[in-house]
């Protein structure tokens, strides 16, 4: 997948990427292996996200920025179950984004998002650039996050959701899935039907 070979670049730059490319690694492998299981979400011919919409989305793991640190990139957010945003992804998605800290508000860039949409035993794999920024609940560019009035510190947690929204359209056709081929070539050499 594009967002693991990004990390893996990431990593060739800076050894202290290894933790953080493994636990994602871990994480796309789980997810894929779970969604390969899960139902509910019929096949699409292309994922679409109009300009402007708004999904609800929270950070995977909780992330920290200070004055002398006030730039993280490639955090990882997720889609909430049961958003308010007005747009429904898939349930299984990631979305990386980067994030700074600038003037006592969080500015967080959306840069990619991946999906898997299941449907039965079969799924499609969603994956692109997206462009998206963050918006705090009263509306405003950018999020509330300081932990003091100084702001010397903001952080975002996973129990805290915010909203995302689109710059502009994007369509993301589905790629290329070696695990549903994988799948489909065992079903033709048992003669059935069952995965």
């Amino acid at each position: 997948m594009a967002v693991i070979a990004r990390y893996r670049q990431l990593l060739i730059k800076s050894p202290a990427m290894a933790q953080r490319t493994l636990r994602l690694t871990s994480l796309l492998t789980g997810l894929s292996a779970s969604l390969l299981l899960s139902s509910g979400m019929a096949q699409a011919e292309t994922l679409h996200l109009p300009n402007e919409a708004i999904i609800e989305v929270a950070v995977i793991e909780s992330t920290a920025f200070t004055p002398e640190a006030p730039r993280r990139g490639d955090m990882l957010l997720r889609p909430v179950a049961n958003a308010a945003g007005d747009i429904a992804l898939p349930s299984h998605c990631l979305i990386t984004a980067d994030g700074l800290l600038d003037g006592g508000r969080l500015r967080v860039s959306a840069q990619t998002l991946t999906c898997i949409a299941t449907d039965g035993g079969e799924s499609e794999i969603f994956s692109g650039e997206m462009s998206a920024t963050a918006y705090d609940a009263d509306g405003r560019f950018g999020l509330d996050a300081c932990v003091d009035a100084e702001c010397r510190e903001a952080r975002l947690l996973p129990s805290r959701t915010f909203i995302m929204r689109l710059g502009h359209d994007l369509t993301l056709e589905p790629k290329d899935n070696p695990s549903a081929r994988i799948n489909e070539e065992r079903r033709q050499a048992s003669g059935g039907d069952t995965p």
